[in-house]
């Protein structure tokens, strides 16, 4: 598995595949060819199918147009052999002629890959595979003979620096969730839909200690979340999509339970150390799997950072993984009008307060159980393929059809 940096990337929404990746590629293929006289890129199957409602033409041609004119072609319907999406760039000179021709593809979370499935775009020592251990099962005998936790390994296998920017991304994440609850009115779009983080942040002060626990982690997921569909600075966790859910519950954890940074820092390894085993041994890009691959990751993630931190055993915790995601296997993802709000958004507030659930759950427990994580990745892997493509970020099926005539 490769470093936990190349999971949680720190960017703007508001999808890591619609918008993140293809905006990377647009600038790796601009940097080769600066002499192109214009540019024409084509979008293949989910890119093509949902990228107007998730800005992937606005940016590609944020990158490309200021230098020279670029044409943007849609192919919703054709889908390339590696991964639903699919882009091809072509530099022309003056006279038309082809100067260079590339195509790539956004895997998820932000990452690109080459018709081969080779990463791209990595930097010195990026996309090396850092971790020899890649499945729960292993994870959780070496922690069980080592006396050792999942973010013990976390730290073995990474350089000294992972800490610092597991700071960074939590600074980053804390300042999403600060920016969310400040902000109001409408997200951008055809659909008009206001903002609710605000209004649930201050209603939930008017209710029972319990109620008002659910109603701060939903307002903290919605504010992520509503500032990933703005376009704002989130982190992928796993994705842009799902960015909400692990902001929420560690913010939630840390100002009502006072968690020191050092816990919550941990707690992201771990998270992160769960959502790169789902990457690595299945998907994580909803257009591959539905949504199980991205809001039921982080549902996973969360649950077992929430887990850690009021200190379950590693059985405990990959306990509350496995259930997390179990419960989310077969989702669909089925975004209105292409945009990352209609049901995106309160997926995210409900994967927070169900991963908080799953938390509790395996702690009643002793970590015993009979269906493995490795078993429900296995699982999630293989529904994904077994889902039609209209249910998986084509904008077609489920909510996202005829939502007009609704």
């Amino acid at each position: 598995m490769k470093s936990l940096k190349e999971l949680f990337r720190i960017g703007n929404g508001p999808s890591s595949s619609h918008t993140m990746g293809p905006r990377k590629a647009a600038e790796i293929f601009f940097d080769q060819h600066k002499d192109a006289a214009s540019f024409a890129v084509t979008l293949y199957g989910s890119l093509a199918a949902t990228g107007k409602g998730h800005m992937t033409d606005v940016a590609i041609l944020s990158v490309l147009r200021p230098h020279a004119p670029t044409e943007i072609l849609w192919q919703p319907k054709v889908f390339l052999p590696l991964h639903p999406n699919g882009m091809n760039f072509k530099a022309l000179d003056q006279s038309g002629k082809e100067l260079g021709n590339w195509t790539v593809f956004s895997v998820g979370g932000g990452a690109l890959a080459d018709e081969s499935g080779k990463p791209v775009g990595v930097e010195e020592g990026e996309g090396e595979e850092i971790y020899e251990m890649s499945t729960m099962t292993e994870l959780l005998t070496w922690c069980e003979e080592k006396g050792k936790s999942y973010w013990e390994y976390v730290q073995d296998c990474e350089e000294s620096d992972i800490w610092d920017y597991l700071e960074e991304v939590w600074l980053t994440m804390k300042a999403a969730v600060k920016r969310g609850l400040e902000e109001e009115g409408s997200l951008p779009g055809p659909l008009n839909l206001r903002k609710k983080a605000v209004s649930y942040y201050v209603r939930a002060s008017g209710y029972t200690q319990t109620l008002r626990s659910r109603g701060l982690v939903f307002s903290y997921a919605l504010a992520v979340s509503e500032e990933n569909a703005s376009g704002g600075k989130i982190v992928t966790a796993p994705t842009c999509g799902s960015c909400g859910v692990v902001p929420a519950v560690l913010y939630h954890l840390q100002t009502s339970r006072e968690f020191s940074n050092t816990r919550i820092l941990r707690a992201l390894a771990t998270a992160g150390l769960i959502g790169n085993i789902v990457k690595h041994n299945a998907s994580i890009s909803g257009a591959e799997v539905g949504c199980q691959g991205e809001v039921g990751v982080a549902c996973a993630m969360a649950a077992g950072a929430a887990n850690q931190l009021f200190g379950g055993s590693p059985a405990q915790i990959e306990y509350a993984a496995e259930m997390a995601l179990e419960h989310h296997l077969g989702m669909t993802c089925d975004p209105v009008c292409g945009l990352v709000q209609i049901p995106c958004i309160e997926r995210n507030a409900f994967a927070a307060a169900r991963a908080l659930d799953a938390n509790i759950f395996s702690t009643f427990s002793d970590g015993t159980h009979r269906v493995s994580f490795d078993k429900v990745v296995e699982v999630m892997k293989q529904t994904g393929r077994d889902l039609p493509s209209l249910y998986k970020e084509t904008g077609e099926g489920g909510l996202a059809r005829d939502y007009r005539q609704m």
